[in-house]
């Protein structure tokens, strides 16, 4: 049997613990540290913009997307 290609909601979690708390998350499959990539995000008339971080693991190229000032996934 093959690997979930996404991660769970219980490893985004982690990441994102991790990375709120100002360290670099490993990935949890591959145990690598992720990279960093901002993603900008104009407010296209909608008052606002939001600032997101793509964290990306180098190795099996599984990602995670951070509204960082909610918090959030996406």
């Amino acid at each position: 049997m093959s690997e979930i290609a996404q991660y769970t909601p219980a490893e985004l979690k982690a990441i994102r613990e991790v990375f709120i708390s100002g360290a670099m998350p490993e990935c949890p499959r591959c145990h690598i540290h992720m990279t960093e990539r901002p993603i900008g995000g104009g407010s296209f008339g909608l008052g606002y913009a939001r600032k997101r971080e793509w964290l990306i693991c180098p190795s099996c190229r599984r990602s995670a997307i951070y509204d960082i000032k909610r918090g959030t996934r996406n």
